[in-house]
């Protein structure tokens, strides 16, 4: 795999380029899966990854390869622990960081002001989704760091275009580099002895939600599709996984409640089976017949890649780049996002015709193997290490001959 360049060492041997990746935790979430697939996945010798929480909940932190040695975990005191910036920076500056790529608002802010405290060559910021609210303290946070920033990854072209306009940043501040997913972990098995792991019957037509319980994923529209898919098919049984962020965080708590509510008010408890997280979603997405994402809005959607990775064809909302990562009619279907009747429709199709599952199950595994593995994500990410670098370079080389040019235009006068 060839995912970068190494620096020369004091001595001129070749040393790897040392990176830092910075997130506000490391629950289970797409932003801190795409963490640990990148730093398990970039080229060993090529690159030395250290991976850094601001949280220390961590329990994604058990996929991490040699996490004992790679994982630091820098705790907020509270809410607006500024010494986190200066704390940051001393760990940039212990382990002698190249590059610093963070992740998720907290981290985004929190490593751009400790890098350059830091002197680290590149500092590099993460988009994850689109069409979301900010504050106004988080604007401004984002406004007055803006500079500190050398270029910004997003994981949708759609992510690109709306920081673009909420940020200020020019196109060419940005890079695309779609989620990457482990073809490996996350691959086609057999029903039944996972379907028993669940209480689900090996004969059941199952249809998987892989969701945290949080306003963005819209279980209320996969509900109401739900009940009329029961009209006509009373065998059908939706798999809900996910649970409320940690804390009841972004008011996951409420949403729950409102949620299993919902359920209740439906009729629809018979139907409905709540696994909460899992440490086995590689085993439990093989156990349904289609999965379905119903989100208001998005980035690159984890789950889409790792059920087309597992063989399992999707039904999503037309948000983000939903429609480019899972082609319509190929891997599944892409519906309009609020029409609870086409979700229903699209639902029933795969449903009720099991060839038309299968081939767009086989169709969703290559596809996902071609355009979309972890080898994928670390090679284009490196090669945007490496121009972030060339970029820093490139900028001290040309201020270096401005303020060689003042002064000497200084002298003359």
């Amino acid at each position: 795999m060839k995912t970068g360049s190494a620096r020369p060492d004091e001595a001129g041997a070749v040393a790897p380029l040392r990176i830092a990746l910075v997130i506000s935790n490391l629950e289970y979430g797409g932003a801190q899966r795409q963490v640990i697939e990148l730093a398990n996945h970039l080229e060993r010798g090529t690159f030395e990854v250290h991976v850094c929480s601001l949280s220390r909940y961590v329990p994604l932190a058990a996929d991490l390869e040699d996490a004992a040695e790679r994982l630091f975990v820098l705790t907020k005191r509270f809410k607006f622990d500024v010494s986190v910036i200066w704390r940051l920076a001393a760990w940039l500056r212990r382990i002698r960081a190249d590059v610093v790529h963070s992740y998720l608002f907290d981290a985004n802010i929190a490593a751009r002001l400790a890098g350059r405290l830091a002197g680290v060559g590149a500092v590099i910021g993460s988009e994850r989704n689109t069409d979301y609210h900010l504050k106004r303290r988080q604007l401004w946070a984002y406004w007055a760091t803006r500079s500190c920033s050398d270029l910004i990854i997003a994981n949708s072209r759609a992510g690109a275009q709306f920081s673009q306009r909420v940020l200020g940043h020019p196109a060419e501040h940005y890079r695309v580099v779609h989620n990457g997913v482990d073809t490996v972990r996350f691959r086609p098995q057999e029903k039944a002895v996972i379907r028993s792991r669940l209480g689900l019957a090996a004969e059941a037509l199952v249809v998987g939600m892989f969701a945290s319980f949080k306003a963005q994923k819209n279980h209320p529209l996969l509900l109401e599709a739900a009940r009329r898919v029961l009209n006509r098919r009373g065998d059908v049984k939706f798999l809900l996984v996910g649970d409320e962020l940690h804390g009841g965080m972004h008011g996951s708590d409420a949403y729950k409640v409102r949620v299993f509510g919902m359920i209740e008010a439906l009729g629809l408890s018979r139907a409905c089976v709540l696994a909460g997280n899992r440490d086995d979603v590689e085993d439990v997405y093989c156990a349904c017949d289609v999965t379905v994402l119903p989100s208001l809005f998005e980035g690159t959607p984890n789950v889409l890649l790792e059920s087309m990775s597992c063989g399992v064809p999707v039904v999503a909302t037309d948000v983000a780049d939903n429609a480019a990562i899972a082609p319509d009619g190929r891997v599944g279907f892409i519906v309009p996002l609020g029409d609870a009747g086409v979700l229903a429709d699209r639902l029933l199709r795969l449903i009720e015709d099991g060839e038309l599952r299968r081939r767009c199950g086989a169709a969703a595994r290559a596809w996902v193997e071609s355009e979309f593995s972890t080898a994928r994500l670390a090679e284009k990410t490196g090669a945007v290490y490496r121009e972030a670098l060339a970029l820093r370079a490139r900028r001290g080389v040309e201020g270096t001959r401005a303020s060689a040019s003042g002064s000497s235009g200084a002298v003359r006068r």
